[in-house]
């Protein structure tokens, strides 16, 4: 197996869009006889958004590929990737954004899939609260989860908004963005999801106001990714082809019948609402497929990477030029990427 070349150097960014550019290939992934343990931390409690790795559960398609794929929920939202970087999960789900800043801090970590292709972070909020618009935020509190990357969107929104930052006060509801805004705790949440948190709040006969972030001043960026420690993609490249086959395929199921991928996810989730999963796979689906037909399911496209890394860099969310670091991200791992 190929070592992925993660160099470091002026260059470092450029590499990255070359190793995306590689032509297609066809492989087989082998199965093995006996399945390697291989833990997941998502990047939320279980939803729509996640259908595909639980119908490639469902299925088996992991299990095929030689690996006990087992998902784990986070026990806040900043833990995904620092607990992938301590070694107690394999791969983890985070946010371009997030994966930036974490990098920045001097995590030795890559992305090697998108799940989603667009933000679905948005401002969402309550007229019948007082917040029918971004001008309205002004004065009020603004539930986040508590992340660096949150805060930094936020302050973006206000500037785009003409909101006086010092205006707004940011309040840590961690995952509780529907919770937050049903109990009136604050009026507003950035962070929640338009495919997800949105529509609970529809269910619950509110009309929110909902605003994605790269409708808000954010540049768009890649919202789910399956991120992995870097030295675990130079010399584990079998292990992580055999995850995005399996993935690709649940993906593939999930777009045929939502229905059936909304059974599973309930099915391994007892509790869950199954009309508002359904209505969130439907919802994502719209948003989890390269621009590009011809580009595998998980593709990232190197010039968003670029432009939105060096909007962050520029506007002082980052300390480190990206272009100065190992690449953040690389597709040869998908089905039918690669040298």
């Amino acid at each position: 197996m190929r070592r992925l070349r993660l160099a470091a150097g002026a260059g470092a960014l450029a590499l990255a869009l070359a190793l995306s550019a590689c032509g297609v290939k066809q492989e087989a992934v082998v199965a093995h006889p006996q399945a390697r343990p291989f833990a997941v931390m998502l990047d939320r409690p279980a939803n729509g958004t996640q259908a595909a790795l639980y119908a490639a559960l469902a299925d088996g398609a992991f299990a095929a590929g030689g690996l006990a794929v087992s998902l784990a929920t986070p026990p806040t939202p900043s833990a995904p990737l620092a607990q992938l970087a301590a070694g107690t999960a394999d791969m983890a789900i985070s946010s371009e954004p997030e994966l930036l800043i974490a990098r920045d801090h001097g995590l030795a970590l890559v992305s090697i899939a998108a799940l989603v292709q667009q933000p679905l972070s948005s401002v969402i909020a309550l007229p019948s609260r007082g917040v029918g618009s971004l001008a309205e935020l002004a004065g009020r509190r603004v539930g986040t989860a508590g992340t660096q990357a949150q805060a930094e969107e936020l302050s973006t929104v206000l500037v785009h908004a003409g909101v006086p930052a010092t205006s707004v006060q940011e309040a840590h509801v961690g995952f509780n963005y529907v919770p937050a805004l049903l109990r009136g705790s604050v009026p507003a949440t950035l962070g929640g999801f338009w495919s997800y948190d949105a529509l609970a709040l529809a269910a619950a006969h509110r009309k929110p106001l909902v605003v994605p972030v790269n409708q808000a001043g954010v540049p768009s960026y890649d919202e789910l990714l399956l991120v992995v420690r870097t030295h675990e993609a130079e010399r584990d490249g079998e292990a992580l082809r055999a995850f995005l086959h399996a993935l690709t395929r649940g993906q593939e199921e999930v777009k045929a019948s939502p229905a059936t991928a909304s059974a599973q996810l309930v099915k391994a989730n007892p509790g869950l609402p199954a009309k508002l999963q359904r209505e969130s796979i439907e919802r994502t689906l719209t948003v989890s497929y390269p621009a590009d037909a011809s580009d595998p399911f998980g593709f990232q496209e190197p010039a968003t990477w670029e432009a939105f890394a060096h909007w962050m860099f520029k506007n002082g969310m980052l300390h480190r030029d990206p272009v100065t670091l190992a690449p953040p991200f690389t597709n040869e791992f998908l089905p039918g990427q690669g040298p």
